[in-house]
């Protein structure tokens, strides 16, 4: 099996959650499922944020003019059904169903055009940045995949190729950084250290770490706890690991 790891990079107009996830730096996007037939596409999603960037993130998806995994520039006639599986204060499910038309394409299609059946895919969305972790058979044609994935998206994004090689096991995130944390998250926990947040008593409350950072207090609060828990779970599955590795899913 070989493994395949690509980002799109879209530009402003062209990709509506693209567009909303630019408005809400903390907020993420990561595929539970997803799954594809030559005529339709199916996948489960699960968002991360404020509650403001969840209703914003769900009325992207209710609303736009087609579905977001489409690749066509234009209306292309796919009909397709969005349900809101869960809504809570800091998470939302999403159940998606696209059918899609001779004149439209997504990722996952030409996946199968090119790579054949049995890929599996795995999906990250942070800001205009469209992650994509497929992994296929090794015995596809990768690099024709690639140039008609490249010519679907047209001038509506960039493609930049992060990995190409055998399979491993999947990580708790499809980016290259050390701890998983996103820049924001980790500007935080660093400013929230230096400061003295952390120690006992205080040196610095939140509304002050807020300002030194130019967030609203509410948005530095999110990325503390967020980042809190990520490495809370991180060094909780190196513990349970037998060689010390994280085995984090």
């Amino acid at each position: 099996m070989r493994e395949l790891v690509f980002t799109l990079d879209y530009e402003a107009g062209c990709n509506a959650v693209a567009d909303t996830l630019a408005d809400h730096p903390d907020a993420r996007i990561r595929s539970l499922s997803l799954h594809a037939t030559p005529e339709s596409l199916w996948r489960v999603d699960h968002v991360t944020g404020e509650a403001d960037a969840l209703t914003d993130i769900e009325e992207a998806f209710l609303t736009s003019d087609y579905y977001a995994d489409c690749l066509a520039t234009e209306e292309c006639g796919a009909t397709q059904t969005t349900q809101v599986l869960d809504h809570t204060d800091e998470t939302l499910v999403l159940y998606s169903y696209w059918k899609r038309t001779p004149t439209c394409t997504s990722v996952p299609h030409l996946a199968l055009n090119h790579l054949g059946d049995g890929a599996l895919f795995e999906t990250r969305h942070e800001g205009r940045e469209y992650t994509w972790r497929i992994i296929h058979s090794g015995s596809a044609d990768v690099r024709t995949f690639l140039n008609d994935l490249e010519a679907a998206i047209g001038d509506c994004a960039e493609m930049k190729i992060n990995r190409l090689r055998d399979a491993s096991p999947p990580t708790p995130d499809l980016r290259n950084d050390d701890n998983g944390l996103s820049s924001e998250q980790e500007a935080a926990l660093r400013t929230a250290v230096e400061r003295g947040y952390y120690e006992t008593p205080r040196e610095v409350d939140a509304g002050e770490l807020a300002d030194k950072l130019d967030v609203p207090r509410s948005t530095l609060t999110y990325r503390l706890r967020r980042a809190e828990a990520h490495l809370a779970k991180q060094h909780t599955a190196r513990k349970r690991s037998p060689e010390g590795a994280s085995t984090v899913l």
